[in-house]
Protein backbone atom coordinates (compact mmCIF):
# COMPACT_ATOMS: atom_id res chain seq x y z
CA UNK A 1 0.00 0.00 0.00
CA UNK A 2 0.89 3.47 -0.90
CA UNK A 3 -0.17 7.25 0.30
CA UNK A 4 -1.58 9.31 -2.49
CA UNK A 5 -3.54 12.58 -1.73
CA UNK A 6 -7.15 13.33 -3.17
CA UNK A 7 -9.03 16.86 -3.44
CA UNK A 8 -12.56 17.11 -1.58
CA UNK A 9 -14.80 19.84 -3.14
CA UNK A 10 -14.06 21.78 0.06
CA UNK A 11 -10.48 21.92 -1.61
CA UNK A 12 -8.69 20.38 1.12
CA UNK A 13 -6.26 17.44 0.53
CA UNK A 14 -6.67 14.13 2.15
CA UNK A 15 -4.99 11.27 2.90
CA UNK A 16 -5.76 8.23 1.04
CA UNK A 17 -4.63 4.18 0.72
CA UNK A 18 -3.97 3.12 -2.88
CA UNK A 19 -3.36 -0.28 -3.02
CA UNK A 20 -0.58 -1.05 -5.14
CA UNK A 21 -0.35 -3.54 -7.94
CA UNK A 22 1.10 -6.92 -6.83
CA UNK A 23 4.69 -7.60 -7.99
CA UNK A 24 4.77 -10.36 -10.95
CA UNK A 25 6.07 -13.63 -10.33
CA UNK A 26 9.81 -13.92 -11.60
CA UNK A 27 9.16 -17.54 -12.44
CA UNK A 28 6.28 -16.96 -14.89
CA UNK A 29 5.02 -16.30 -18.97
CA UNK A 30 4.03 -12.89 -17.62
CA UNK A 31 7.79 -11.70 -16.00
CA UNK A 32 9.45 -13.39 -18.99
CA UNK A 33 6.93 -12.09 -21.47
CA UNK A 34 7.59 -7.92 -20.35
CA UNK A 35 9.55 -5.45 -22.67
CA UNK A 36 12.10 -5.38 -20.53
CA UNK A 37 13.18 -9.35 -19.91
CA UNK A 38 12.34 -9.79 -24.18
CA UNK A 39 14.99 -6.57 -24.82
CA UNK A 40 17.53 -8.22 -22.45
CA UNK A 41 17.10 -12.01 -24.26
CA UNK A 42 17.29 -10.27 -27.79
CA UNK A 43 20.43 -8.34 -26.78
CA UNK A 44 22.30 -12.07 -25.99
CA UNK A 45 20.76 -13.47 -28.71
CA UNK A 46 21.94 -11.24 -31.34
CA UNK A 47 25.43 -11.14 -29.62
CA UNK A 48 25.16 -14.83 -29.85
CA UNK A 49 25.17 -14.60 -33.82
CA UNK A 50 24.25 -18.01 -35.03
CA UNK A 51 22.73 -19.24 -38.43
CA UNK A 52 18.88 -19.12 -39.07
CA UNK A 53 16.34 -21.88 -38.17
CA UNK A 54 13.99 -23.30 -40.45
CA UNK A 55 12.06 -20.17 -41.31
CA UNK A 56 14.92 -18.17 -42.57
CA UNK A 57 15.09 -15.99 -40.98
CA UNK A 58 18.46 -14.18 -39.86
CA UNK A 59 19.55 -12.48 -36.66
CA UNK A 60 19.87 -9.19 -39.02
CA UNK A 61 16.69 -9.26 -40.29
CA UNK A 62 14.88 -9.98 -37.18
CA UNK A 63 13.94 -7.16 -36.20
CA UNK A 64 12.54 -5.78 -38.79
CA UNK A 65 10.36 -8.98 -38.90
CA UNK A 66 9.50 -8.94 -35.07
CA UNK A 67 8.53 -5.53 -34.30
CA UNK A 68 5.28 -5.33 -36.33
CA UNK A 69 4.04 -8.85 -34.89
CA UNK A 70 5.54 -7.89 -31.08
CA UNK A 71 2.51 -7.26 -29.74
CA UNK A 72 0.72 -10.40 -31.24
CA UNK A 73 3.44 -12.94 -29.99
CA UNK A 74 3.28 -11.31 -26.44
CA UNK A 75 -0.25 -12.35 -26.71
CA UNK A 76 0.15 -15.48 -27.57
CA UNK A 77 2.45 -16.08 -24.77
CA UNK A 78 0.37 -14.65 -21.83
CA UNK A 79 -2.83 -16.57 -22.95
CA UNK A 80 -0.65 -20.14 -23.49
CA UNK A 81 -0.94 -20.11 -27.13
CA UNK A 82 2.61 -19.66 -28.69
CA UNK A 83 3.62 -22.99 -30.43
CA UNK A 84 7.84 -23.02 -30.51
CA UNK A 85 8.80 -23.78 -34.62
CA UNK A 86 10.38 -27.10 -34.93
CA UNK A 87 14.16 -26.94 -34.40
CA UNK A 88 16.92 -27.35 -37.89
CA UNK A 89 18.83 -30.47 -37.17
CA UNK A 90 22.29 -30.76 -38.80
CA UNK A 91 25.26 -32.68 -38.36
CA UNK A 92 29.10 -31.44 -37.73
CA UNK A 93 32.30 -33.61 -37.78
CA UNK A 94 33.80 -33.91 -34.36
CA UNK A 95 37.75 -34.43 -34.82
CA UNK A 96 37.63 -37.51 -32.09
CA UNK A 97 35.68 -38.82 -35.45
CA UNK A 98 31.87 -39.40 -35.87
CA UNK A 99 29.37 -36.47 -36.21
CA UNK A 100 27.80 -34.55 -33.59
CA UNK A 101 24.40 -33.33 -33.66
CA UNK A 102 22.86 -29.51 -33.78
CA UNK A 103 20.18 -28.16 -33.35
CA UNK A 104 19.45 -24.53 -34.75
CA UNK A 105 16.29 -23.18 -33.27
CA UNK A 106 14.44 -19.73 -35.59
CA UNK A 107 15.49 -16.46 -33.70
CA UNK A 108 12.45 -16.06 -31.97
CA UNK A 109 11.95 -18.96 -30.25
CA UNK A 110 15.86 -18.42 -29.36
CA UNK A 111 14.71 -15.06 -27.85
CA UNK A 112 11.99 -16.84 -25.50
CA UNK A 113 14.41 -19.48 -24.26
CA UNK A 114 17.17 -17.18 -23.44
CA UNK A 115 14.22 -15.47 -21.61
CA UNK A 116 13.06 -18.71 -20.19
CA UNK A 117 16.62 -19.25 -18.97
CA UNK A 118 17.02 -16.02 -17.12
CA UNK A 119 14.04 -16.96 -15.14
CA UNK A 120 14.88 -20.54 -14.78
CA UNK A 121 18.85 -19.74 -13.48
CA UNK A 122 17.47 -16.95 -10.98
CA UNK A 123 15.92 -20.26 -9.33
CA UNK A 124 17.96 -23.06 -9.81
CA UNK A 125 22.19 -21.49 -10.06
CA UNK A 126 21.50 -20.62 -5.94
CA UNK A 127 20.83 -24.26 -5.72
CA UNK A 128 23.76 -25.68 -7.15
CA UNK A 129 27.53 -26.56 -5.60
CA UNK A 130 29.92 -24.09 -5.31
CA UNK A 131 32.20 -25.99 -7.61
CA UNK A 132 29.75 -26.69 -9.57
CA UNK A 133 31.17 -24.93 -13.11
CA UNK A 134 29.67 -26.32 -16.04
CA UNK A 135 26.99 -24.51 -17.94
CA UNK A 136 26.71 -21.49 -15.45
CA UNK A 137 26.95 -17.70 -15.67
CA UNK A 138 30.25 -16.40 -14.66
CA UNK A 139 31.72 -19.75 -14.89
CA UNK A 140 34.09 -21.26 -16.46
CA UNK A 141 36.79 -24.02 -17.25
CA UNK A 142 40.12 -22.19 -15.95
CA UNK A 143 38.01 -21.95 -12.47
CA UNK A 144 37.37 -25.75 -12.57
CA UNK A 145 40.99 -26.20 -13.65
CA UNK A 146 42.13 -24.20 -10.83
CA UNK A 147 39.23 -25.38 -8.22
CA UNK A 148 41.07 -29.05 -9.12
CA UNK A 149 44.67 -27.98 -8.54
CA UNK A 150 43.48 -26.07 -5.21
CA UNK A 151 41.90 -29.76 -4.15
CA UNK A 152 45.53 -31.50 -4.98
CA UNK A 153 47.72 -28.67 -2.69
CA UNK A 154 44.68 -30.02 -0.03
CA UNK A 155 46.23 -33.51 -0.52
CA UNK A 156 43.16 -35.14 -2.50
CA UNK A 157 45.08 -37.27 -5.32
CA UNK A 158 42.05 -38.87 -7.31
CA UNK A 159 40.34 -38.07 -9.66
CA UNK A 160 37.28 -39.15 -12.01
CA UNK A 161 36.18 -38.28 -15.02
CA UNK A 162 32.32 -39.07 -16.34
CA UNK A 163 31.02 -37.65 -19.34
CA UNK A 164 27.18 -39.15 -20.09
CA UNK A 165 27.17 -39.82 -23.43
CA UNK A 166 24.15 -38.21 -25.63
CA UNK A 167 22.81 -37.38 -22.18
CA UNK A 168 20.61 -34.29 -23.90
CA UNK A 169 19.21 -36.83 -26.83
CA UNK A 170 18.02 -39.33 -23.89
CA UNK A 171 16.65 -36.87 -21.62
CA UNK A 172 13.12 -38.07 -20.31
CA UNK A 173 10.62 -35.16 -20.65
CA UNK A 174 8.62 -36.55 -17.59
CA UNK A 175 11.31 -36.61 -15.53
CA UNK A 176 12.20 -33.11 -16.18
CA UNK A 177 9.11 -31.58 -15.67
CA UNK A 178 8.74 -33.22 -12.93
CA UNK A 179 11.96 -32.00 -11.49
CA UNK A 180 11.48 -28.51 -12.54
CA UNK A 181 7.41 -28.62 -11.04
CA UNK A 182 8.96 -28.37 -7.87
CA UNK A 183 9.82 -24.99 -8.28
CA UNK A 184 8.24 -23.31 -10.90
CA UNK A 185 4.73 -23.31 -9.95
CA UNK A 186 3.60 -21.00 -12.89
CA UNK A 187 1.12 -23.13 -14.78
CA UNK A 188 1.85 -21.08 -18.15
CA UNK A 189 5.78 -21.64 -17.85
CA UNK A 190 5.25 -25.08 -17.16
CA UNK A 191 3.15 -25.67 -20.45
CA UNK A 192 5.82 -23.55 -22.71
CA UNK A 193 8.46 -25.48 -21.70
CA UNK A 194 6.92 -28.47 -22.28
CA UNK A 195 6.38 -27.58 -25.86
CA UNK A 196 9.95 -26.86 -26.47
CA UNK A 197 10.77 -29.99 -25.58
CA UNK A 198 7.92 -31.37 -28.08
CA UNK A 199 8.29 -28.97 -30.55
CA UNK A 200 10.15 -31.43 -33.00
CA UNK A 201 13.35 -31.35 -35.05
CA UNK A 202 13.18 -30.95 -39.00
CA UNK A 203 16.27 -33.29 -40.59
CA UNK A 204 16.61 -33.21 -44.28
CA UNK A 205 13.59 -31.51 -44.82
CA UNK A 206 11.22 -33.68 -42.78
CA UNK A 207 9.83 -32.97 -39.60
CA UNK A 208 10.72 -35.72 -36.85
CA UNK A 209 9.08 -35.99 -33.03
CA UNK A 210 10.99 -35.35 -30.14
CA UNK A 211 9.42 -37.64 -27.99
CA UNK A 212 13.13 -37.64 -25.94
CA UNK A 213 16.24 -35.55 -25.57
CA UNK A 214 16.37 -32.24 -25.93
CA UNK A 215 15.95 -30.59 -29.46
CA UNK A 216 17.13 -27.34 -29.13
CA UNK A 217 21.28 -28.22 -28.62
CA UNK A 218 24.31 -26.55 -29.23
Amino acid sequence: MSSDYAATPSGVWRNRRVAEPSPIDVASVEYLASNASIAEAWKKVRANKGAPGVDRISIEQFPKWARPQWKVIREQLLEGQYRPTPTLRVEIPKESGGVRRLGIPCVLDRVVMQAIAKVLGELFNPTFSDYSYGYRPARSVQQAAKQAQAFYRQGYTVQIDIDLEKFFDTVNHDVLMVRVARKVKNKGLLKLLGRFLRAGVVVDGRLQPTKIGVPHQK
